[in-house]
């Protein structure tokens, strides 16, 4: 990892580019009443014990899953690999997902016990750039980088629900609050 300072401010500029985002853009999720009144996002205080760099353990013949939207509809993912680490003293296993059409960046929804209490209830995803989010070659899964879908903020989206093998029974105290 770099410096930490150096991450820290890495972590908070992300999460200042997304406040930007909220408030300014015209797609938005926010409606121009709640862009008005927009301050920003919560989040959990950077906490560099939810940065992972880990490998994933790729499958052969990835599953081709069908997972359902928050607007009963369904769209579909390769189950690529999963990722193992240790949260709260125990092994943890989340599965990674690529879509179909061969992009290599990851995506990895997951709800755990913060879930419905100080995060979105449906989860929280992490996106994982193929080329930005890897270090000695293996792949870095920072849960403070971890948001909440716009369908968090407006009906009129629709996200992918996270499928029960990535609910995690521990928290995770890391990334996005809700609500904001």
């Amino acid at each position: 990892m770099t410096d930490l300072d150096d991450w820290r401010a890495a972590v908070e500029s992300l999460r200042a580019e997304k406040d930007a985002y909220l408030a300014d853009h015209p797609q938005s999720p926010l409606s121009p009443d709640e862009r008005a009144a927009f301050d920003g996002l919560d989040y959990y205080d950077p906490d560099p014990d939810y940065r992972y760099v880990l490998e994933l353990a790729e499958d052969d013949d990835p599953e081709r899953i069908t997972v359902e939207t928050t607007t009963e509809a369904s769209t579909e993912y390769l189950a690529v690999g999963r990722f193992r680490f240790e949260l709260d003293g125990e092994e943890r296993t989340l599965v990674a997902y690529r879509r179909p059409d061969g992009d290599a960046n990851l995506w990895l929804p997951f709800r755990d016990t913060t879930s419905g209490d100080t995060t979105y209830g449906a989860g929280r995803y992490l996106d994982l750039d193929a080329e930005a989010d890897r270090e000695d070659g293996r792949w870095v899964v920072d849960f403070n980088e971890a948001y909440s879908p716009f369908c968090a903020y407006s009906d009129a989206y629709e996200c992918p629900l996270v499928p029960p093998t990535n609910w995690l029974e521990a928290r995770v105290e890391a990334g996005e609050r809700y609500p904001y």
